[in-house]
């Protein structure tokens, strides 16, 4: 090419395009943190929801007991619109965990005629935890007492001791207590010698 050729046209970028590229990328990362968070937290809850579901017995008692700790004072339709169940699956729930003293209710006030509908709260997460602990320290226990049962001895008394501290200090709010085995023995032994020792004194 010589000095007098015009130079060859070299394609430039068009600003605006660059910057609606830009755009449109910020736009589908952040789609995609949106939709990561969405599923940690879809995750999350469903955690929940399945412990709660084994402490609770359904999935739908759980649901409902999850909403009511996010929404207090809710209705049953309330709850049926939160929840997406069914509105006569939400009502007998609410019957039994009502019977059951998990959740509380009371009618809502209201300045106008009609019926006022009854709004619902579900009790604290501790008060549920002590609910069930009784029962889950029978099965330890049973557990712990498998080969006495398959003995025919019906007992379900053992060495698992579990409680719930009510204080403000959550760092040990449930404390489980495990007698060892040998020590139970003993102290069976122990027990036994006594009321033998007591039996001999009554016939002297």
């Amino acid at each position: 090419m010589t000095s007098g050729d015009a130079p060859d046209d070299e394609p430039v970028d068009d600003p605006d395009e660059s910057i609606e590229e830009a755009k449109s990328e910020l736009k589908d990362a952040k789609a995609r943190l949106e939709a990561e968070a969405d599923k940690a937290v879809t995750e999350f809850d469903q955690g929940i929801v399945d412990l709660l579901a084994w402490i609770l017995d359904t999935e739908t008692r759980a649901r409902i007991y999850v909403y009511l700790r996010q929404h207090p004072n809710s209705t049953s339709d309330e709850i049926a619109d939160g929840t997406g169940l069914y509105p006569s699956t939400v009502r007998e729930a609410l019957a039994e965990l009502h019977e059951e003293d998990t959740v509380e209710r009371e009618k809502r006030e209201h300045s106008g005629a009609g019926n006022n509908p009854y709004e619902y709260e579900a009790i604290a997460p501790s008060s549920l935890v002590r609910d069930v602990v009784g029962q889950v320290q029978q099965e330890l226990n049973t557990v712990f007492n498998l080969d006495n049962r398959l003995g025919g001895d019906r007992e379900d008394d053992g060495p698992v001791r579990i409680s719930v501290d009510d204080s403000d200090d959550t760092s040990e709010a449930v404390d489980i207590e495990i007698e060892d085995a040998q020590e139970a023995d003993e102290s069976t032994d122990d027990d036994t010698g006594s009321e033998a020792d007591e039996s001999e004194d009554d016939t002297s």
